[in-house]
């Protein structure tokens, strides 16, 4: 059974998260402030983590550098915070994605499932991701229907196909594709990721795999 951790300083959230996820058969605890929740992380080993970011006594983002430092369960950050910066600063500490208040529990209910079913790809699975009509083969580099893509198209799109329904930030994309010297070059992202939508996406207008999360990054869905 799948060992959620669910951290927030509203009695009523974490009431209700907790009711809706029993219900769905995952075994929950539950923590009112940061230190509760590492103490809790570092005492149970959840397989997920809903994280607010205003606790009273630990930010949230701190909390989370503070889970990074020894494990990589996955952290979905459910917080009332509707700022850019805020959600950057977020995924750029570790979270895996970020989902704002009000919220819709069937959304944040399809947020983790989406998460924990998220693990390394093996080989066999690299050979056979699907993105609209085409076949993507991570392993072997190639591309159904004789489509070519350059060697830092292939480096992006690696990224995202090995996390799917992960939003990966533009910082994290920017660093691992090109260099911590073009964090600023946001636009290097957009171009490619236009090129990647007319080569894979059946309507690149409006994608429905290959997907931005404005100011925040980009997003595959299976």
């Amino acid at each position: 059974m799948t060992r959620i951790l669910v951290v927030d300083d509203e009695p009523q959230i974490l009431r209700a998260l907790r009711i809706n996820l029993l219900a769905r058969h995952y075994e929950v605890a539950v923590a009112a402030d940061g230190g509760a929740a590492l103490r809790e992380a570092a005492d149970w080993h959840p397989d997920l983590v809903i994280l607010d970011l205003g606790l009273p006594d630990i930010d949230g983002v701190d909390v989370i550098h503070g889970l990074r430092g020894w494990t990589s369960v996955p952290i979905v950050v459910l917080s009332g915070r509707v700022g850019g910066a805020d959600k950057v600063d977020a995924l750029d500490a570790g979270a895996d994605d970020y989902i704002t208040k009000p919220f819709n529990i069937d959304e944040l209910l399809a947020r983790v499932r989406a998460v924990t079913r998220r693990t390394t790809l093996h080989d066999a699975e690299l050979a056979q991701i699907h993105i609209g009509d085409r076949v993507v083969d991570l392993a072997g580099k190639t591309v159904s229907g004789g489509v070519r893509l350059t060697p830092t198209e292939w480096h992006l799109l690696e990224i995202l196909l090995r996390n799917p329904g992960k939003l990966v930030s533009q910082r994290q994309l920017l660093t691992e594709v090109w260099g911590e010297k073009y964090l600023k070059e946001t636009h290097y992202l957009r171009q490619y990721m236009t090129q990647l939508r007319k080569k894979l996406e059946p309507d690149p207008a409006h994608p429905v795999h290959l997907l931005t999360e404005p100011g925040m990054g980009y997003r595959f869905t299976p």
